[in-house]
């Protein structure tokens, strides 16, 4: 668990790649692999991000369940507000039903009378 007072920031780098700062453990490397964050060495430590080119939408998912996910298992987290994903679309109400007409309606078989499957 993250004792430090530093969040795990997840932002979006100024070549457009999604990556992870800051401090965390391996429990929190195994949240982040879970969410689809890959891991890099590099000279200075490790390079936790997102695969490139998969697209903003599907970014700004991985990304904020990253956040829900750590948040969940206590974690300090600072999610860059970009990548929060967009609000649904507002939908358009369920088209009215038509109501059955004696042309589209069937009759009810007479009583005592079992109507065969197809």
């Amino acid at each position: 668990m993250n004792l430090t007072s530093e969040p795990i920031r997840i932002t979006r780098g100024e070549g457009g790649e999604v990556e992870v700062e800051g401090p965390y453990d391996e429990f929190a490397a195994g949240i982040l692999a879970r969410a689809g964050f890959m891991t890099f060495p590099t000279l200075r430590g490790q390079w936790v991000r997102l695969p490139f080119d998969l697209g903003r939408a599907w970014e700004n998912e991985h990304a904020s369940w990253a956040a829900d996910m750590l948040t969940a298992a206590r974690y300090r987290v600072d999610l860059d507000p970009d990548l929060r994903p967009a609000p649904p679309a507002a939908s358009e109400p369920p088209a009215a039903r038509r109501a059955k007409t004696a042309m589209t309606a069937q009759p009810a078989p007479p009583a005592g009378v079992r109507r065969q499957h197809r």
